[in-house]
């Protein structure tokens, strides 16, 4: 049997389990999280099954994996078995209104799309496209053009496309907790076909566990090959549906219009699979899409209401700020007087400005709005990553069966040797997964990538940034830098084995650059420095490096300003260093200090 025929059966098999089952059978409880294994055992279907019913809905997940109830629901549905979330009443994520109601006895609500993909490939001119195909309905189009969010009219119904800047605050927003986006667009050339950037956009969608459609754009340039797209999709574990896979891609133009319609009506087809539903009278949330300090308006927001009815008058909070809702904008600049779910609005009305990606919140009054605050912002503000140290401590909790790595070297064929390496190691513990590889330094992308994927970074001969860094550590991610791949082997191995030490994390606290060399006392070398970034600590240890390639980690002997011994010495200023056991200095030696935690 072939594998196309397999897929028919397997679908055949679930849509005669979904017919025999009765609409009245009593709802399973969904916790707020759940292995894809337990899933299975509790709806009594094979595994696979539901791994491959995932697939359908862009989502990759391998058994141990865990997804969240909505993503459950997904697979309930599919299978035609009623599912409800009761989750924990105390939970933080309904504490924040993070969660969605999906019951059938509530209304419909407008799909949320993000598109993304590599730069250049037509994403801005896409929306361009259907913001002008919608002209013939509207006078304005009937496209709300808002900040960040922008709302279409299609076949009596609307869908909502989120303007995010990329992928990168695609994550940043769903690494705070929040699903956002119901559906991603991605946007392929035909004429280049995927970009390192687009597979970058890939495994961000699929850290955030959302379907994805692909829009092959450009099919009217000469040199478009749809073929090389689905061939390089299928590299990446996305088989699109004429191959026998279960992703929609759809050749459109944004140029000329070609394939727009047929983009428009697979978006509202998966809306429906969704069944994207929501209360509009409960307790409104959303999420802030966009905000910004207007000179004449004071802070305004741009939010994506998510449940309930946003209304002049609420009072509201999100993140560290707070207020009332002094206005509700649409596209037009018209004055509305509520929101309902699925659409974007500019409020006015916060006591500041609040950071993209926070939860709002409608709450009874004044004071409990401010009294919330403080609660929100330690609940976003929460690791959600982990070091290697803590990995073992979870292997042997049973509480880690996945260690997930975001892996980065300097070059292509160094990250594929390294990736080889480590997809050869084997634990019974727990299983390597490693989520996203690229060639150059790391990223802010990257760190908002492990975030969102509890996931550590592993950097191979690659120089430590240390503005990267201080994102990191602000992230609470751990960035683990290696010149010798043994050594990363070796600390992978001990980690999945749950045998690695506690180790040293260093910590980056500055770096400087030897200027001139003096002689010391007994044959000892001073080298003069100067502070560029961050400072020097007495007390730390000091990475000699030479034209990109590291000499050695010593420890500080002396540090001098002028005659002065001192402690540290800051950006911009000189002074003199001694290395214990080293002499070695030349002019251009940059000397990264850095402290063990």
């Amino acid at each position: 049997m072939n594998s196309n025929s397999s897929e028919t059966q397997t679908e055949s098999v679930a849509n005669e389990k979904s017919s025999t089952r009765s609409t009245s059978r009593r709802a399973l409880s969904l916790p707020e999280n759940i292995s894809v294994k337990n899933l299975a055992e509790l709806i009594d279907e094979d595994p696979v099954d539901v791994i491959k019913q995932l697939m359908r809905n862009g989502i990759m997940a391998g058994m141990n994996q865990v997804i969240d109830h909505q993503v459950a629901k997904l697979i309930t549905n599919a299978y035609g078995i009623p599912a409800r979330y009761v989750g924990d009443s105390k939970s933080s994520n309904q504490k924040l209104g993070a969660t969605v109601t999906t019951n059938k006895d509530f209304p419909i609500r407008a799909p949320v799309v993000t598109i993304l993909g590599h730069v250049d490939h037509g994403k801005t001119s896409l929306l361009d496209k259907i913001r002008e195909t919608n002209v013939a309905d509207k006078e304005h189009g009937g496209i709300t053009q808002h900040i960040g969010a922008y709302q279409a009219d299609y076949n009596d119904g609307k869908i909502t496309f989120l303007d995010t800047p990329g992928h990168a605050a695609f994550t940043a927003i769903r690494s705070r907790g929040v699903r956002l986006t119901d559906i991603a667009v991605l946007v392929v050339a035909a004429d280049d076909g995927l970009m390192p950037q687009t597979i970058e956009a890939i495994n961000h969608a699929k850290a955030a566990n959302v379907p994805l459609i692909v829009a092959m754009n450009k099919i009217d340039v000469p040199g478009a090959d749809t073929d090389k797209i689905k061939r390089q999709l299928s590299e990446e574990e996305l088989l699109v549906e004429d191959w026998g896979g279960d992703i929609i891609a759809v050749p459109v133009s944004a140029k000329t219009g070609e394939g727009i319609d047929d983009l428009l009506e697979n978006i509202n087809l998966l809306a429906e699979i969704l069944e994207l539903h929501a209360n509009p009278d409960s307790t409104a949330s959303g999420v802030v899409v966009e905000a910004k300090l207007d000179k004449q308006k004071g802070p305004t927001a741009t939010i994506l209401v998510q449940e309930g009815t946003l209304k002049v008058g609420d009072y509201i909070y999100a993140g560290h700020s707070w207020g009332r809702v002094r206005a509700l904008t649409n596209h037009l600049s018209e004055s509305l007087t509520e929101a309902a779910p699925g659409t974007p609005v500019e409020i006015l009305g916060m006591s500041s400005t609040p950071e993209a990606g926070a939860v709002l919140k409608v709450v009874g009054s004044e004071r409990e709005a401010r009294a919330q605050i403080n609660e929100a912002s330690n609940l976003n503000s929460a690791s959600k990553t982990l070091t290697l140290n803590e990995v073992v401590q979870k292997i042997d909790s049973g509480e880690l069966r996945t260690l997930n790595l975001v892996l980065k070297a300097d070059v292509q064929g160094s990250v594929e040797a390294v990736h080889q390496s480590i997809e050869a190691i084997e634990s019974d513990n727990v299983q390597i997964q490693v989520i996203h590889t690229g060639s150059g330094a790391v990223n802010e992308s990257d760190i908002l990538l492990a975030s969102a994927s509890d996931a550590i970074i592993v950097a191979f001969a690659l120089p430590e940034d240390p503005s990267v860094s201080r994102i990191a550590e602000r992230s609470k991610v751990e960035v683990r830098h290696y010149n010798i791949i043994y050594q990363l082997l070796e600390d992978m191995q001990k980690a999945v084995d749950g045998m690695i030490d506690g180790g040293i994390n260093d910590i980056y606290i500055g770096k400087a650059e030897i200027r001139e060399i003096f002689p010391g006392k007994k044959n000892t070398a001073i080298g003069g420095c100067r502070v560029i970034d961050g400072k020097i600590l007495k007390n730390a240890m000091v990475r000699v490096i030479r034209q990109e390639e590291i000499i050695g980690d010593f420890a500080v002997l002396s540090l001098r300003h002028f005659r002065d011994e001192v402690n540290e010495m800051a950006t911009g200023t000189e002074c003199g260093i001694q290395l214990d056991s080293f002499n070695d200095y030349m002019e251009g030696d940059i000397l990264e200090i850095h402290r063990e935690q």
